[in-house]
């Protein structure tokens, strides 16, 4: 059997690995991360051209089946896979891992959003770890904003008052409150991206007590196969195989 597996998460990679060498296995990068970490086994990296164009990928490849592990936040991606998957009637499993508990957040459902309660709450020094994506609805806010992510945002999408971090998880404790107490932040903004590896942001705001703003995950299509552990994607596979 001979499966894509859409990746670039922890989570991809540990499923490329459970999966190797019994099922032939191609994962796919979407490009954006220069010096992304790799997973076992064959890799593609960058887009399929759109719907048509993965469509066209999976049947060149004779593929048997689609594991979705991608970012929750990668809903484009995740969109095309189920609508190409669902006429093909190729099996499909979408990997999500399970998500953060909001707790007291403040919930928003956009980028936009986010920058939005920022300004309502009136925070003035916000840790903000929503993806080189995500600083652009912040650019006319007049807030001093931490910036984290794995690679630089253009510019034009940076808010004026900022400072730049570039780095990448696992993150622990003693780290981020020791970031948080050093840079006086007031506020953390965040996606709700779920997982262990950056989990310690939103424990260390909590002992801190500083407040969350969380943007909530767009949902999976409709008539998705779902999972949320690595042994039940791995059963899945092996069900098929």
């Amino acid at each position: 059997m001979r499966v894509l597996l859409l990746g670039g998460t922890a989570e991809g990679r540990a499923l490329a690995k459970a999966l190797h060498p019994d099922v032939d296995v191609v994962s796919s990068l979407a490009g954006r991360v220069p010096d992304p970490a790799l997973p076992v086994g064959p890799v593609r990296v960058g887009g399929f051209g759109g719907v048509d164009g993965l469509r066209r990928w999976l049947l060149e490849e004779r593929i048997d089946a689609v594991i979705d592990a991608t970012h929750p936040f990668a809903a484009t991606m995740t969109a095309h896979a189920a609508e190409v998957c669902a006429e093909l009637r190729m099996p499909h499993l979408v990997l999500a891992r399970p998500a953060w508990d909001p707790a007291d957040a403040i919930v928003v459902e956009s980028d936009s959003q986010a920058a939005e309660a920022v300004d309502r709450q009136g925070f003035s020094r916000v840790f903000l770890t929503t993806g080189r994506s995500g600083t652009r609805a912040f650019t006319d806010s007049d807030a001093w904003f931490l910036i984290r992510a794995v690679t630089e945002p253009d510019s034009a999408s940076l808010p004026r008052r900022h400072r730049l971090v570039l780095s990448r998880g696992p993150y622990s404790y003693d780290g981020e409150a020791a970031l948080m107490r050093e840079h006086r932040i007031d506020a953390l903004v965040t996606k709700n991206s779920g997982g262990q590896m950056t989990r310690a942001k939103l424990d260390a705001a909590v002992a801190l007590g500083i407040p969350v703003v969380m943007v909530a995950r767009p949902p999976l299509p409709p008539g998705v196969t779902a999972v949320g552990s690595l042994e039940e994607a791995v059963e899945w596979v092996t069900r098929l195989n």
